[in-house]
């Protein structure tokens, strides 16, 4: 399985699907698997017995991914590419889902879009930079200078070092911005997007000024929350098959060092994704 920032903020009460877990305590947490089908339902046709598959289980609500056997929805699953690993694959569920609904279902990214990602290291950024590579766009992503090799080894055209550079000051005529950071980075992204582009945000609810400032400049900005999908699924693991993406696995840690992958988490400045291995 993986972990992502939804998990901690829903383990410490924050974050808007709470709301999912009000009625039951204590709570299983967790989205993101890898695994091998040891029973299937009657009505399950795509799956066997034995079947190695991957997915981000009924998100938004309750997963249920921290144990040992799951009960999961065929129809949120993928087959798992032969040439990955487990860790490869449970890592590529929540965050590249994020990724790929933001880009591709919402974004309608097309070849020669000038796309702006921001935390391009992180674990939805790393995915997106591929996604826009993968789809020809001009790709530029902000990250920590340490980073910078990470970001433009995963397809990044120009990469922008927030900690030194105002991003407004280096790059305009943005058609696309995939803004995984907070939302004052809505209010500065506006500046750069040209009209009729679009800011998605995945962090949750938007600023009213924000929203006005983008209307007034007919740039569309929103928020999306990713939703379990296995058509999704299947495209991405068609991709990573392809070796088109990759997972990059920072960190692995066994299930019983749970706390210290949340930890981890917490910081912020993990480059890619946190696998548990159980």
């Amino acid at each position: 399985m993986s972990i992502n920032p939804v998990d901690y903020k829903t383990r410490s009460s924050e974050g808007g699907i709470k709301r999912f877990f009000e009625d039951e305590r204590p709570v299983i947490l967790g989205w993101d698997l890898s695994g091998t089908i040891v029973e299937t339902g009657k009505e399950v046709t795509d799956f066997k017995l034995n079947d190695e598959v991957f997915g981000m289980v009924n998100f938004p609500g309750k997963g249920k991914a921290y144990a040992e056997y799951v009960a999961v929805p065929a129809s949120h699953l993928a087959l798992k590419p032969e040439n990955i690993s487990h860790e490869e694959a449970a890592a590529g569920t929540l965050a590249l889902l994020t990724a790929w609904q933001a880009l591709v279902t919402n974004g309608k990214i097309k070849e020669g879009d000038k796309v702006l990602i921001h935390g391009a290291s992180g674990g939805v950024g790393h995915y997106a930079t591929q996604i826009a590579r993968h789809f020809k766009a001009h790709v530029i992503g902000t990250s920590s200078e340490k980073n910078k090799e990470f970001v433009l080894q995963n397809g990044a055209d120009q990469h922008i070092d927030y900690t030194k550079t105002d991003f407004e000051k280096e790059v305009s005529d943005v058609d696309l911005v995939l803004n995984s950071i907070s939302d004052a980075i809505n209010n500065r992204s506006v500046d750069v997007v040209k009209p009729g582009g679009k800011i998605i945000y995945i962090l949750g609810a938007i600023a009213p000024e924000y929203a006005e400032k983008a209307k007034n400049k007919n740039v569309d900005l929103f928020a999306i929350l990713v939703e379990s999908s296995g058509a999704d699924m299947k495209a991405v693991a068609d991709l990573m098959q392809k070796g088109s993406i990759k997972s990059h696995v920072s960190q692995i840690f066994s299930f019983d060092e749970m706390d210290k992958a949340h930890l981890q988490l917490e910081t912020g400045r993990t480059v890619g994704k946190i696998v548990i291995k159980l």
